[in-house]
């Protein structure tokens, strides 16, 4: 197993975390932050925009099992790459569309997509997804870990999370776990 690693931001990281944990090649998801100017930020903080860091999931995967470009399928499927700052009602810079490269192929493979999409007028509005080296990764606390998974009534679970995940595995039901 060659294990790799990802750095994706598309709204709220509650709804990142449980699709790609969903995935198949995904061995481990966890929120966090990244983009940032304070270190060690906490959730609070994040969510008043006042660090300028994005809710992230970092993607520990197989790359024998799922491939980066396969993981950019999935990151721009579950999000609308459009809207800045902005996934539905959740508003903020922390709720961007960005990817945090690990590394050059990444980056050129996050560059290429982006622009196929754009060309290919795959939306109606133009892609603004950031695209962005990973210079800083800070871990969410620990009750954000799993927290589809530990709290699936809850409202925002119900409302939100829900649905990306349904509308996700019906896409991709030949790729879970």
């Amino acid at each position: 197993m060659a294990e790799k690693q990802a750095t994706f931001g598309a709204g709220c990281f509650w709804c990142v975390e449980a699709i790609f944990d969903a995935l198949n090649g995904v061995v481990e998801v966890g929120p966090g932050y990244a983009g940032g100017h304070i270190k060690n930020p906490a959730y609070r903080e994040v969510c008043e925009g006042r660090t300028g860091h994005a809710e992230v999931v970092r993607i520990v995967y197989d790359d024998t099992l799922v491939s980066f470009e396969e993981l950019l399928e999935v990151f721009w499927f579950v999000h609308d790459p459009t809207t800045l700052n902005r996934q539905g009602n959740d508003v903020g810079e922390q709720y961007r569309s960005v990817i945090f490269y690990h590394d050059e192929e990444q980056r050129k493979l996050a560059e290429e997509y982006k622009r196929k999409l754009d060309e290919s007028k795959a939306y109606e509005n133009p892609v603004v997804t950031e695209i962005s080296p990973l210079t800083s990764y800070y871990d969410a606390e620990q009750d954000h870990k799993d927290y589809y998974l530990n709290n699936p009534e809850q409202g925002y679970c119900c409302a939100v999370v829900r649905p990306k995940l349904e509308r996700f595995k019906a896409a991709f039901a030949d790729r879970l776990k």
